[in-house]
């Protein structure tokens, strides 16, 4: 277990760089921004596009890892909901605490460091993890808080889902790859190159970025995000490893990378939803502020315990 920790601190201290980069202000906030987005639309979308582009889709779709995944996180989404509503909230806010209950950091993290970490033959299941979060969840949480303002359902929240999947960088480098592989066109070696050594600055670049923005977040309701981290730390993994392990038949090896996936703290972009809807920002900082100082800890364990399994 002292090893996998020692793996897995590399990655934490990048991001505690960052963090430090960003509290003494010699990382403003608007530089973490750019960088942000320099990895979000650049280096992370080539690293995913090279992944992708080399595995087929029949290679990496498993409905029985989905569905193993999706009723996993269902059921972690509907007990944080139905905390959330025996503490009397409201639909918008009991929809952004499910959130951060289910949904990691599996872009900026997850991707780079268990590929690393589990080998690139994770990139798969990650993916897989990555697609559902995104599609499933993310458009849920979009329909819960605009329904529940508007009253209804209405064409023009689902035409407004669409679009912000059709721009996400991450969906769109993945379907491209993919499209690339089923016309079985070889990958130039230039093009390559390119592509990883692009890709190759996503895991700095996003680690660092997670550390530097995290230092702009504060603690507001600390037992709150306690309770969410909890959730996400130890509650969905937990969840997810009883689904992949003993409800569905899930590979050791995909099992073993799956439950890693859903050890993974509290997301960045979860924050983004609540300050873009002006729903509960600052609790969701403090839960991704609690997960991933948590996560230091309990990823390494986590990805022990699979680990030894397969």
């Amino acid at each position: 277990m002292l090893s996998v920790f020692l793996q897995t601190l590399p990655f934490f201290l990048i991001i505690g760089l960052g963090y430090g980069a960003g509290r003494t202000g010699f990382f403003s906030q608007e530089g973490t921004a750019w960088l942000t987005k320099f990895v979000f639309y650049f280096a992370l979308s080539a690293m995913l596009f090279r992944f992708s582009a080399n595995l087929t889709l029949g290679e990496v779709l498993d409905w029985q890892v989905v569905l193993a995944y999706l009723a996993a996180t269902s059921v972690v989404y509907a007990l944080a909901t139905g905390v959330a509503y025996l503490r009397r909230l409201r639909i918008e806010e009991a929809a952004i605490e499910a959130q951060c209950a289910v949904i990691g950091n599996v872009g900026f993290l997850g991707v780079p460091m268990l590929a690393m970490l589990m080998g690139e033959a994770a990139i798969g299941p990650v993916m897989l993890v990555l697609a559902v979060d995104l599609l499933v969840f993310g458009s849920l949480v979009v329909i819960l808080i605009t329904g529940a303002r508007d009253g209804r359902m209405s064409v023009r929240i689902l035409g407004s889902i669409g679009m912000g999947l059709l721009r996400n960088p991450m969906i769109v480098a993945i379907v491209a790859g993919f499209a690339w592989s089923a016309l079985r066109l070889p990958i130039p070696e230039t093009m390559n190159a390119f592509l990883a050594i692009l890709g190759g600055a996503a895991t700095p670049g996003a680690l660092f970025a997670i550390g530097a923005s995290l230092a702009a977040k504060s603690a507001e309701r600390p037992h709150v995000a306690a309770w969410l981290s909890l959730c996400k730390l130890v509650l969905h993994p937990a969840a997810v490893a009883v689904s992949v392990l003993w409800l569905f038949d899930v590979p050791p090896y995909t099992a073993a990378v799956v439950i890693a996936a859903a050890a993974l703290p509290v997301a960045g972009n979860v924050f983004i939803i609540a300050q873009s809807y002006g729903v509960a920002p600052r609790r969701v900082s403090s839960a991704i502020l609690i997960s991933t100082v948590a996560a230091v800890v309990t990823v390494a364990l986590v990805i022990g315990w699979t680990s030894a399994r397969y």
